[in-house]
Parts: structure tokens; sequence; C-alpha cells
């Protein structure tokens, strides 16, 4: 069976796959070897999900808003 890259996957699909993994790990009936590929694997899957969540909330953060604070557009993240 072939693993699907880290980088390709959705943040939803990342996160799910991190749950199998640490239940697999919390389980206990893993083999060493396996453990430590499944750790390697869930630590992968942690920062892909945690650099798409940073992405989400520097988007956000980006947000510009009206006088009476409602959202008017965006601005670019890297203005120059």
């Amino acid at each position: 069976m072939t693993e699907t890259p880290v980088e390709s996957l959705s943040f939803e699909d990342a996160m799910a796959e991190l749950e199998r993994v640490v239940a697999k790990l919390d389980s206990g009936d893993v083999p060493l070897e396996e453990s430590i590929a499944l750790y390697k694997r869930g630590a992968a899957l942690k920062e892909h999900c945690a650099q798409k969540l940073k992405d989400a909330e520097e988007k956000v953060a980006m947000i510009t808003l009206d006088g009476q604070g409602q959202p008017k557009g965006t601005e670019p993240l890297d203005p120059q």
C-alpha cells in the first residue's frame, strides 16, 4: 500500500490520518519498526496541519473591515 504524500493531503484528510496514527500507537500493539515509521508519519502530518492552519490564519487576518466593522475585502499577504 502506497501512502499519499503528506503535502498533497487536505487539512481534514491529514487530521483524520493523524488521529488514526495516534490511535494505532496508543494501542501498544505495534512492532517497534512500525512504531518508528508511524511516529515519523505522524510528525509530518502534524507539521502539515500546523502549516495549513497558519496559512488560514494569515488569510483571515488580512481581511479588511469597513468603518462599521464589516468585512469589505482583503489585502495582499505581502504588500510591497
